[in-house]
This record gives structure tokens, C-alpha cells and sequence, in this order.
């Protein structure tokens, strides 16, 4: 079985051109639908692009504050629940916090590797473990309707470094 790459979030890569092309791919779906990445929605997802993270609501409630957008809880939710509902960012249960979605656009299920250490996250394709899923719950009766599929665990550079 070949190795398979590593993702960026836990790799040396150039983060301004990731998540430049991001951003520039949740603006071009923002058009495509005709509705409006605000700045206060454009902000909110620059935060998240800023590192391969998750981030509760409030940690960017106190950065949209920071920078002038207000600092009433409904700004960072309202922001966040519409990128959610286009796909831009991903709500991460495990830490009750938001990611932003490295594959905007595309119809994907979505697995993230979350380190215990640093928490760093890397958003991976999940298809073939969700395919796994519906059919074990299939084989009992259930049908799935929505799944959040995370791991935790160690990235390679915190593994170095406990070894």
C-alpha cells in the first residue's frame, strides 16, 4: 500500500496560496448563488483560513471585536451559520468549534484529524469510510442522515517531537 500524502495542515506549504485559493473559491460560489460574503462573513472565514485550526464562536466573536465588527454574540453566529450552510466552514463537534472547509464548492464528506497537542486539523476525504458506515448501520436498520467523522490523535510533527 503506498503512503499517502501528507495533508497541508500538518506539512511545510505556502498557507498564504491555500488559503488564498480558499477564499477565492468561497467568493466564486457566493456569486454563482447570488448572495453576499459581507465583510463581517468575509472576515469570519479569513480567521479560519489564518491556520489549519478549529475555532470556538467566541475566540472569533473576540477577533471580529478586535476589528471593529461589533462584539454581540449573534455577529460571529450569524457569520458562522451561513458559511456553514454553504459549505465554507465545518462545525468540528468534537471541540465545539468551526474549521474552514479546504474544499469549498464540492459535495464531499469530510474527515478530520484532529492533534491532541497542538490542534492542528486536517480535513481529509471521508467517502469510503462513510460508504462503511451507511452499510454497518444499513445491515441494522438505520439509516444515517448525517455524520461528523473525527479523529484525534498525534500530527507527525508532535509525534517527532515525543519521540
Amino acid at each position: 500500500m503506498a503512503d499517502a500524502p501528507v495533508p497541508a495542515a500538518f506539512a511545510a506549504h505556502d498557507h498564504r496560496q491555500c488559503a488564498g485559493t480558499v477564499l477565492a473559491r468561497a467568493e466564486a460560489l457566493c456569486a454563482t448563488r447570488g448572495l453576499r460574503l459581507t465583510p463581517v462573513r468575509r472576515r469570519t472565514l479569513e480567521i479560519l483560513l489564518e491556520a489549519h485550526r478549529a475555532l470556538g464562536a467566541y475566540e472569533v466573536l473576540e477577533r471580529l471585536k478586535a476589528d471593529g465588527f461589533g462584539g454581540a454574540p449573534p455577529v460571529a453566529y450569524r457569520a458562522l451559520e451561513f458559511l456553514a450552510a454553504l459549505g465554507l466552514v465545518h462545525r468540528i463537534r468534537r471541540l465545539n468549534a468551526f474549521a474552514a472547509c479546504m474544499h469549498p464548492g464540492e459535495a464531499h464528506q469530510a474527515l478530520f484529524l484532529i492533534c491532541r497537542s497542538c490542534n492542528a486539523l486536517a480535513e481529509l476525504p471521508g467517502a469510503a469510510l462513510r460508504s462503511a458506515l451507511d452499510a454497518a448501520a444499513a445491515a441494522t436498520g438505520f439509516s444515517v442522515e448525517r455524520a461528523s467523522l473525527e479523529a484525534v490523535g498525534l500530527c507527525p510533527a508532535c509525534r517527532a517531537a515525543a519521540a
